[in-house]
């Protein structure tokens, strides 16, 4: 049969054709324990929330879910909330806000809504049917129940759903060997970069041997007794944090300011070009190094500034060393405990060993491994734009399946 021919046994119906509201009633005793579950946006499935013993729950009343149940968050349908239950979530409980369907299974697959749930049409529709002037627009479940959806027999529905699925599985499997190759990419630098720094035949010292010696050599940032949330602004002098500080250098798109005023009294936390900049939270020993229009920015508690003696010593070297010599992993590994780590403080950073060899060796090496890591930038952002693109390609592929091109 022509795809025209298919198109034309298509119906549209609306929801209150194939899914009936239901109400199971569960009333809620004190020394019961209950299993909730949630409706995650974007048509991305219900899941198993928490378990709540009885006395901790206000409602004294909740409502039962089955497996291939319809079920809504009515505050954020807008958003995609709308799910099929799983077999995993029977037994589960919801509140009122969550609306429950009956579907008729004579007329629809449980698969074809699941896949239309990530449809932008149908989030749009459901927006259009929502109500309130709030960020918090609910739906009212008879409004919902008024969206018209398409409806082909279900031999079409199984031929097209079945299509979706195979092309899903080609997409994230290349999404997978794109994921690997990047991967394979950053591995490979470093390794090249532990090698050449394990190999560097010179003394261990520590960081605190190289300091500058006409600055405070290693500083953590003011705290927030110095640094209220009124003080913070759009403009003025920016001030870094550890979501600014990446492996490849800062991330300036998010910034936060304090007025020039506020700047001059905390002048001794600013930081100059060629300094180190190191996380003493969150990913420990993540750095970088300030690039010159970063010079005379202010930084804060949640990092560690190592002003270097720019005469011995490249700071990119340091850098190097910070993040992939094998002796300051071992060393933070053994001085440092607990899951974020956050007894990093300026001794324990003035203790990284370092082998530092002669100005020109470190010149050297800085050269090699940032070539590499330039070649290895190159092929990674040519991965990632391929990511985006296959990425777009389910959206597209969900579009033409529910306008009957498929």
């Amino acid at each position: 049969m022509a795809s025209s021919d298919l198109l034309a046994t298509w119906r549209r119906v609306k929801i209150g054709e194939i899914a009936k509201p239901i109400r199971r009633v569960v009333l809620v005793e004190a020394g019961n324990l209950y299993r909730t579950m949630g409706v995650k946006w974007w048509g991305l499935g219900a899941y198993e929330r928490e378990s709540k013993p009885g006395h901790a729950i206000s409602a004294t009343k909740m409502y039962a879910v089955k497996p291939g149940d319809l079920v809504i968050n009515k505050i954020w349908v807008r958003h995609g909330s709308s799910a099929i239950v799983g077999n995993e979530l029977d037994g589960c409980v919801v509140t009122a806000d969550f609306p429950t369907f009956e579907l008729d299974n004579r007329l629809i697959l449980r698969k074809w809504l699941t896949h239309m749930f990530k449809t932008e049409w149908f989030w749009t529709e459901c927006d259009a049917m929502s109500r309130g002037t709030s960020g918090r627009q609910r739906i009212d479940p008879r409004a919902y129940l008024e969206i018209e959806i398409p409806l082909p027999p279900l031999d079409e529905q199984r031929r097209i759903v079945a299509r979706i699925e195979a092309l899903a599985g080609r997409i994230a499997e290349a999404q997978g060997l794109q994921r690997t190759a990047i991967n394979e990419a950053e591995a490979l630098v470093s390794a090249y970069a532990r090698k050449a720094l394990a190999e560097i035949d010179a003394e261990i010292t520590e960081l605190r041997d190289w300091l500058s010696p006409d600055r405070e050599g290693i500083q953590t940032g003011p705290f927030g007794a110095q640094l209220g949330a009124g003080d913070f602004r759009d403009e003025g002098v920016p001030i870094l944090t550890i979501g600014n500080v990446q492996y490849g250098g800062l991330e300036t798109s998010d910034l936060r300011h304090v007025s020039e005023e506020k700047a001059r009294r905390l002048s001794r936390f600013i930081v100059q070009e060629g300094d180190i900049l190191f996380a003493r939270m969150g990913t420990v020993g993540r750095c970088c190094v300030v690039p010159q229009e970063a010079a005379g920015w202010l930084f804060n508690y949640h990092l560690i500034r190592v002003a270097l003696d720019r005469n011995r010593i490249d700071p990119k070297f340091i850098h190097w060393t910070l993040r992939s010599s094998p002796d300051v992993e071992k060393h933070l590994s053994n001085t440092i405990r607990g899951a974020t780590r956050q007894g990093v403080n300026s001794a324990i950073v003035g203790g990284l060993p370092c082998r530092v060899p002669s100005l020109p060796q470190q010149n050297y090496l800085v050269a090699y491994l940032d070539d590499l890591h330039a070649r290895s930038v190159g092929i990674t952002g040519l991965q990632e734009s391929t990511q985006a693109e296959l990425a777009a390609l389910l959206p597209a592929v969900l579009d033409k399946a529910f306008r009957g091109e498929l």
